[in-house]
């Protein structure tokens, strides 16, 4: 599947960036990563909100081998089938793929430490007061 051919099958969804990673491509809206493409299949960014869509249609999470075994990334499930050929339905999924992505990063932005030297210190190191 070539970055062509994922731009305008989310056409519908509106203007995606395809960018290389690893062994594959990420899928970008607004430069949030909502989605990857691995050996030709799509798998969309999930979370705890946006889970039982895809859990009801059993749709199993993006894996890859790791050392001999197969390991899988749960915030990646696969894109149902039939939204290659729906591209209205792919769009109201894409949303949803994006809004656990926005999700995420807004939790990351709060657990982050202050950036005003208060934060947790590394072990060993003394403040000056």
């Amino acid at each position: 599947m070539s970055p062509d051919d994922i731009r305008e099958l989310f056409s519908v969804f509106g203007p995606v960036e395809v960018r290389r990673l690893f062994g594959g491509a990420g899928i970008y809206a607004d430069g949030t990563m909502l989605g990857l493409v691995h050996e030709g299949v799509i798998y969309l960014k999930v979370d705890a909100e946006s889970a039982a869509a895809f859990e009801r249609e059993q749709l199993e999470p993006f894996s890859y081998p790791r050392r001999g075994e197969r390991a899988s990334l749960s915030s990646y499930r696969r894109m149902p089938d039939r939204l290659y050929d729906d591209p209205d339905e792919l769009a109201t999924w894409a949303r949803a793929a994006l809004a656990a992505a926005l999700r995420r990063q807004a939790g990351k932005r709060r657990a982050s430490p202050k950036k005003d030297g208060k934060g947790p210190r590394k072990a060993g190191k003394r403040r000056k007061s």
